[in-house]
């Protein structure tokens, strides 16, 4: 670990593990440079970035009240893994909603987070409530079309049927109808519903589903692919851990979060890195773990949670904000899924973000609506900063546990047990 009496970090490395998001690492780079500036011309600090070989990476430069600190920060894809989980279509898309459903409510999962966090809890209901109003709208207007079709095709038949001396449309008319009926009803409903889906950037129905889906789809174990990618950055952290280097810090942001407490714990269990080398620092931001670890087979999840709660060689910070619907706000991820030891729990510290106070009302008022835009406020510039700031934490010249080291949880954490299933055995 950091030695006590050294008060300056001169190198650091960051590891960024993000959310559910099928795009490339780059987005996350461009963020970190508009908002780094933001942040810099506001704090009064100066910040700097440089693109790495690979377009995983970048390297900062930093300085803060005359101490220099160079950081390289790289994003731990998966990406690849999202993208192919979303592969599925819209049948696909349908059958995901009736899976991940029948999971959450079965189990008693669902109403387990009910009692924790609304927000969180109407944000998963929101993919469900939109599907299932596209797929009406799609059904409806097909319906109503088909309904018009068939009375023109009867109608007609009628009149056909009369010149001839018969009454009525026939059996040919009524066979006829029945075509003109499918023919028209089962396009209708695949344009009315691909049309919907070809909104999604705008309304992230089928992004939501997919991502619920997603993590629900083994009951909350973890998918082979993501122990494989686990393993993988596991080996790539360690890496850093022997460097030359004063701090390695891991940020998990969304449902990255769940994915970085596993990989730390991962390390933590090599025992390898327990008094020698830099400090390791956790930062988790924005968590939605409980939607996991409340799961019947999170056992992995849970036990790694137990682990870091009391790990003497890891410092970890979970940062969220009431205002950020998209997340269990405030809530202590260890506590809530009933897998706190008796004695000895440590970490995580929990803090607010507090967009109420860190932000303006200018800039509130422009994110009032953009729910997304603020799950992702954590990685961006605050008009107001209190004692949180990401560009500080992961460029500037001190520790995660330095710079955190007399900080209590905020009083409003919530450490009530809650989950129904807190088994760690596996």
């Amino acid at each position: 670990m950091l030695h006590e009496e050294k008060t300056q970090v001169a190198r650091r490395r960051v590891f960024y593990i993000p959310g559910y998001d099928p795009y490339p690492p780059r987005r996350y780079r461009e963020l970190y440079r508009t908002e780094s500036q933001k942040q810099a011309g506001i704090s009064g600090y100066q910040i700097a970035q440089k693109s790495d070989r690979s377009d995983t990476g970048w390297q900062v430069r930093a300085e803060f009240d005359g101490m220099k600190v160079a950081s390289k920060i790289d994003v731990l894809i998966w990406h690849d893994l999202v993208k192919g989980s979303m592969r599925g279509g819209i049948p696909g898309t349908y059958l995901a909603l009736i899976r991940t459903a029948w999971i959450y409510i079965a189990s008693g999962t669902f109403r387990r987070l009910t009692w924790l966090a609304k927000g969180p809890v109407l944000a998963a209901l929101y993919p469900v409530v939109m599907l299932l109003g596209q797929l009406l709208i799609a059904v409806l207007g097909a319906l109503t079309l088909g309904k018009v079709a068939v009375a023109l095709v009867l109608k007609a038949a009628a009149l056909i049927a009369m010149m001839f001396g018969a009454t009525g449309p026939g059996i040919v008319g009524t066979v006829l109808s029945t075509i003109v009926f499918w023919v028209i009803f089962l396009p209708v409903t695949i344009v009315v519903l691909r049309w919907f889906k070809a909104q999604d950037s705008k309304t992230f129905a089928y992004y939501l589903m997919q991502d619920y889906a997603y993590s629900a789809k083994m009951r909350g174990a973890y998918p082979d692919e993501i122990e494989a990618r686990i393993h993988e950055w596991r080996h790539r952290i360690e890496a850093a851990l022997r460097d030359d280097v004063d701090e390695v810090l891991i940020v998990g942001h969304s449902s990255g979060a769940q994915l970085a407490v596993s990989v730390v714990a991962d390390i933590q269990r090599s025992n390898l890195f327990q008094t020698t080398g830099p400090s390791l620092g956790l930062l988790t931001l924005g968590q939605v773990i409980p939607m996991v670890s409340f799961l019947p087979d999170a056992r992995r999840l849970r036990r790694d949670l137990r682990l870091l709660a009391a790990a003497e060689d890891v410092t970890w910070l979970d940062v969220s904000a009431p205002g950020d619907g998209c997340c269990f706000a405030l809530s202590d991820p260890v506590s809530v899924s009933g897998v706190a030891p008796t004695r000895g729990q440590k970490w995580p510290i929990i803090i607010s973000a507090a967009f109420s106070k860190t932000l303006n009302a200018k800039t509130r008022s422009a994110l009032k609506w953009r729910y997304f835009r603020l799950h992702f406020q954590y990685l961006c510039a605050f008009d107001l900063p209190g004692d949180y700031d990401y560009f500080r934490i992961t460029a500037g010249p001190m520790t995660l546990a330095q710079r955190y080291k007399d900080r209590r949880s905020s009083q409003s954490r919530i450490d009530v047990p809650a989950s129904r299933f807190t088994s760690t055995m596996t």
